[in-house]
This record gives structure tokens, C-alpha cells and sequence, in this order.
């Protein structure tokens, strides 16, 4: 077994038995929790470093950890995830998985999943908002000749 989830308020824990379960209201997921505000599959738990990590998996009422929603986080022991409206304890030992040391910062796992055009500002996603805002300084500074040949300053929108 590899750590547990302890229904916040009572209930039947449920073990951790895979290095990676899915979670949701399918009878196929490894942790089924049936349940309407569940998505079908709704979260990944996964073992990374010797840490629990959990993923959406584009669910319709989302995770949380600790009251936050999250897309994707590790998962340190005592933390209280939340599956749909579903507080669950997350409790495990990382060092009998195999962590080494202290867990990792949340800023490196945040770095190491972008790219490196990414971490400059430079994706394309970026370089549309940077182009938009240069566009618009552009129009405001735009030199223009007017009927009677003298140069004037535009002053458009912003």
C-alpha cells in the first residue's frame, strides 16, 4: 500500500494501492467514488519523486488542495484533497516511496513543466499579447499628414 485517503468527517478510508490511480465515478477508475458531482474521470493521483501528485482531468466541478483550486499539485502528507465537494486526508509516508531529502519546490515543478520560449515570455501565446500591445502604442504615436501639410500626433485609442 502506498498511503491512503481518510474521508474528512468519517467514512472508510481508501487505499492507495497503484503508483498511479484515476479517480472518478466510472466503475473502470481504481478509486470509484459515486458521487453526481464527480466526473467520470475526474483526477489522476501519480507518484513522482516519491510524492503524490494530482491532476484534473478536465473535470466539471474541479480539485482542490488545501481549499485551492489546482489543475496540478503534489500532494504532501496531511494535505486535505478535495475531488468535486469530497474532502479527503492524504496520508503517506514519501520516504518509504522513495523521496530523498526535502520535497521539491513548487516553483521547480512549475519551471520544468514550460518550455524554455515559455519561461522567456517568447511562446506564441505570449508573443500575441506582446505584438497586440506594441499594435496599439503603434496607433497612439502614428504620424499623419493633414490638409494643410503639416505633421500632427494621433492620439487614438489605446
Amino acid at each position: 500500500m502506498y498511503g491512503e485517503l481518510v474521508p474528512v468527517g468519517g467514512g472508510d478510508t481508501i487505499p492507495l494501492l497503484k503508483r498511479s490511480l484515476l479517480v472518478g465515478r466510472r466503475e473502470s477508475c481504481d478509486i470509484v467514488l459515486r458521487f453526481s458531482n464527480v466526473s467520470a474521470h475526474h483526477c489522476r493521483l501519480t507518484i513522482n519523486g516519491g510524492y503524490w501528485h494530482v491532476r484534473d482531468e478536465n473535470s466539471r466541478n474541479g480539485i482542490k488542495v488545501n481549499g485551492v483550486r489546482v489543475k496540478d499539485k503534489r500532494l504532501d502528507p496531511g494535505d486535505i484533497l478535495s475531488v468535486a465537494r469530497h474532502k479527503y486526508e492524504v496520508l503517506y509516508a514519501p520516504s518509504e516511496l522513495g523521496a530523498v531529502g526535502p520535497p521539491p519546490s513548487e516553483t521547480d515543478s512549475d519551471i520544468l513543466g514550460q518550455s524554455l520560449l515559455e519561461r522567456a515570455g517568447l511562446a506564441k501565446r505570449d508573443i500575441g499579447r506582446v505584438k497586440e500591445t506594441h499594435e496599439k502604442e503603434e496607433s497612439r504615436f502614428d504620424l499623419h499628414d493633414n490638409s494643410a501639410g503639416q505633421l500632427r500626433r494621433d492620439k487614438g485609442p489605446i
